[in-house]
């Protein structure tokens, strides 16, 4: 009934706001056993929709829009990466305040600038610093709630008219999934969402919801992509989804109290070389491969590079002082038999990172952490994976 009902949700929005509709068709999507009927975050650079149980389908067709709206504009202004060394509890509120104003139909306990006496038009660290406590020592963990009563006007301005109970700062999408985000860096997270936001303007025919005209003129601006960094970060996230918890591992801080790390011995990365002229640049791949060499060395990584057309055309293990060589293979490009191999591996590489000009067919799906690694003038092939453009 849940996935029935976010199915028809989802594309009455494709109808009515289009945008959001093809948003929301690049998200994973889970079954979470929260109370509330929908959560999203970004886990290890891949964005995810969580659907809780039946909660979705008992909402009216309007309160569905208008909450798959509001975890749509949380992914946007990337709320999930942004809350790092705050107090949870008002991090979640000032975030809800800030993007619900504008979404027609929200459930009726949806919290609104109003409901704290706030101005509207604040970001959410705006609406953090104001209606968080300088004082507060609490721990930062957990939900915040207890049985005291909070003051709802913050710590500037007098106490609100309204009953404290009616407005006990409940959010109207679950955030518990939000700390998994860590695991995302946020300038790859920007990378990740700037990606999305391509994809969905394009099916779009670039039509943007007025509320979202000022976000998304940001992610389309034209900057220097830091693409040395990107790199690193992506590799560093896939490298920390390979350490796991052991209790056969003593925490080196914390003793017996807390499982300690264990990492895997190597980090496997499969490199794919797209073997067409548009790759065939010595700048490009000189650049590209001591990029590689240089994490390599700093994480301990296998680095294994695969020369790919219409086939594979060759295998190598990248080591020492090389460089990506410069192959021809002839033949016309298919970026799916790189994603074929790298199925067969035992163990699986913990991340495919594919330098191409994406102008070619793509697997429809795929469960491996991938990097597409595009040329200038480059496309990504497909929604999934991070996209990062390799201007050199």
């Amino acid at each position: 009934m849940s996935d029935r009902a976010l199915e028809n949700a989802v594309i009455r929005l494709l109808k009515h706001y289009p945008f959001y509709g093809q948003f929301l068709l690049n998200f994973r999507r889970e079954q979470a056993d929260c109370k509330e009927p929908l959560g999203v975050t970004i886990q290890s650079g891949v964005p995810v929709l969580e659907v809780s149980g039946t909660s979705f389908g008992a909402l009216s067709s309007t309160e569905q829009e208008g909450l798959l709206q509001h975890v749509v504009k949380h992914v946007l202004h990337l709320h999930m990466l942004r809350g790092k060394g705050k107090n949870s509890h008002d991090w979640d509120i000032a975030c809800d305040i800030a993007i619900n104003q504008g979404i027609a139909g929200l459930p009726e306990e949806a919290l609104f600038p109003e409901t704290y006496r706030q101005p509207q038009g604040l970001s959410a660290e705006e609406y953090y610093a104001r209606i968080s406590s300088p004082f507060d020592m609490g721990n930062l963990s957990g939900n915040g709630l207890g049985d005291a009563d909070r003051d709802l006007g913050g710590h500037t301005g007098p106490e609100p008219d309204t009953d404290s109970s009616s407005t006990s700062g409940g959010t109207i999408d679950s955030h518990a999934s939000w700390h998994d985000a860590d695991s995302t860096p946020l300038k790859l997270g920007e990378e990740v969402v700037r990606g999305m936001v391509n994809e969905a303007l394009k099916a779009a025919d670039g039509s943007v919801p007025p509320e979202l005209r000022q976000v998304i003129a940001g992610y389309l601006a034209p900057w220097p992509v830091p693409w040395r960094q990107v790199l690193r970060q992506f590799v560093a996230t896939v490298g920390r989804t390979c350490r796991r918890n052991s209790w056969s591992r003593e925490h080196r801080r914390f003793e017996h109290e807390t499982p300690g790390i264990r990492k895997n011995r190597k980090l496997n990365l499969l490199i794919g070389v797209d073997v067409s002229d548009s790759t065939n640049a010595p700048e490009l791949r000189e650049s590209f491969a001591a990029e590689l060499m240089r994490i390599a060395r700093s994480s301990d990584a296998v680095i294994n590079v695969v020369y790919a057309n219409s086939r594979i055309q060759k295998v190598k293990s990248l080591s020492g002082s090389e460089v990506v060589q410069s192959y021809h293979g002839g033949g016309f490009t298919d970026l799916r038999p790189l994603f074929d191999y790298a199925r067969t591996l035992h163990p699986r590489p913990a991340a495919v990172i594919y330098l191409t000009d994406g102008f070619g067919e793509a697997p429809a799906t795929m469960e491996i952490p991938t990097l597409w690694v595009l040329t200038r003038e480059g496309e990504k092939p497909v929604p999934w994976g991070v996209e990062l453009r390799l201007d050199v």
